[in-house]
């Protein structure tokens, strides 16, 4: 394997020199034909061919905190053996980016350890859901199958220990993150919708509270996914549903219904509203969860507001171009946040 020669130590070695040399071809033992990178907040990835590679960046936040070689490693781990529970042919083993004695960086093989990444099997673009959806392409024996993916997941995901006054107060301290977030100084959104949305669901909260302690009390909150989006789903012969939240287990902590309503309101945010609503249903019918109406509309408010909220976070990030993008994005999901408010 051929190794890009650096004048660096493993430890002042940096994310830039790491990500320029994973953006050459002959950093691979494949020898793929390109090389395409993307960012997002928290990792570099790198699509070589049929492979993915997923680079962690030493980023601290609130929630995580990946700012040290063993950290990473530990994350990318994690990463893998939970994503093998939706996708287990897709993630295939943790390589480390190790520096040789000679100084030169290469990917696996002997050296000390500098990162770690995630491979992955390459999925193929054109079967990703949001794709499907914007396509009108999705097949009703596909998203049968999606279905009982899920179904089957969800039967058999851990139980969590989450007290029914804990999961109501998870919400309305999320509500207040929430508000706290698209009303940062730099959001440009319409303050008074944020505050409509803000009191319309801190009031069932307080009003209709025990549907939602009612939930942990029935022992319905699991170690679910985390981050259910369509592009997250691959609706290949077996389908698989790929990038949960590793990071932090008490994000996975969820409520198969809120999940599931949130899956529902992002499908409807391309326009596939019945596909999201078929796998709601079907879940529903299969476990003989029936929540009232209101508690669904609830579920998908909240997280409409959250998905507004790290829409705005990406104008926080060095480098951003595109703010009208995210900003526009937003205001979609404090649109669809208003909608779904106005049925309970």
């Amino acid at each position: 394997m051929h190794a890009g020669t650096l004048n660096a130590t493993a430890r002042n070695i940096s994310l830039d020199e790491k990500v320029a040399f994973l953006a050459r071809r002959d950093a691979y033992a494949h020898a793929p034909a390109s090389i395409e990178k993307i960012q997002t907040h928290m990792s570099w990835v790198f699509l070589a061919d049929g492979y993915a590679y997923k680079l962690k960046k030493p980023v601290h936040y609130e929630f995580l905190d990946f700012s040290s070689v063993e950290a990473r490693r530990l994350n990318c781990e994690r990463e893998l053996e939970l994503n093998r529970r939706l996708a287990g042919n897709v993630y295939q083993e943790v390589v480390p980016l190790v520096l040789r004695a000679d100084g030169r960086l290469q990917l696996g093989g002997d050296g000390e350890a500098v990162d770690s990444l995630v491979k992955m099997r390459r999925l193929p673009a054109h079967k990703l859901l949001d794709a499907a959806i914007r396509g009108g392409t999705v097949g009703a024996e596909e998203l049968a199958r999606l279905a009982e993916l899920l179904i089957d997941f969800y039967r058999h995901a851990a139980a969590a220990q989450l007290s029914p006054a804990a999961y109501r107060q998870r919400f309305a301290q999320g509500i207040h993150a929430n508000q706290r977030g698209l009303k940062a100084p730099y959001a440009g959104l319409d303050e008074e919708l944020i505050d409509h949305l803000t009191r319309a669901q801190h009031d069932f909260v307080a009003r209709h509270g025990e549907l939602l302690e009612a939930r942990a009390r029935e022992a319905r909150i699991v170690d679910a996914h985390g981050d259910l989006r369509p592009e997250h789903v691959c609706l290949e012969p077996a389908p698989v549903v790929i990038d949960c939240l590793e990071f932090n287990r008490e994000f996975r902590l969820l409520d198969p219904v809120d999940e599931l309503a949130y899956f529902a309101m992002e499908c409807g945010q391309l326009g596939g509203a019945e596909v999201g609503a078929y796998v709601l249903r079907r879940y529903g019918d299969a476990a003989a969860d029936h929540p009232p109406p209101a508690l669904v509309s609830f579920y998908k408010a909240f997280r409409a507001c959250l998905r507004a909220r790290l829409a705005i976070w990406h104008l926080a990030d060095d480098g951003v171009v595109n703010t009208g993008k995210w900003r526009q994005r937003a205001r979609e999901y404090l649109g669809a946040a208003a909608s779904y408010v106005a049925h309970w």
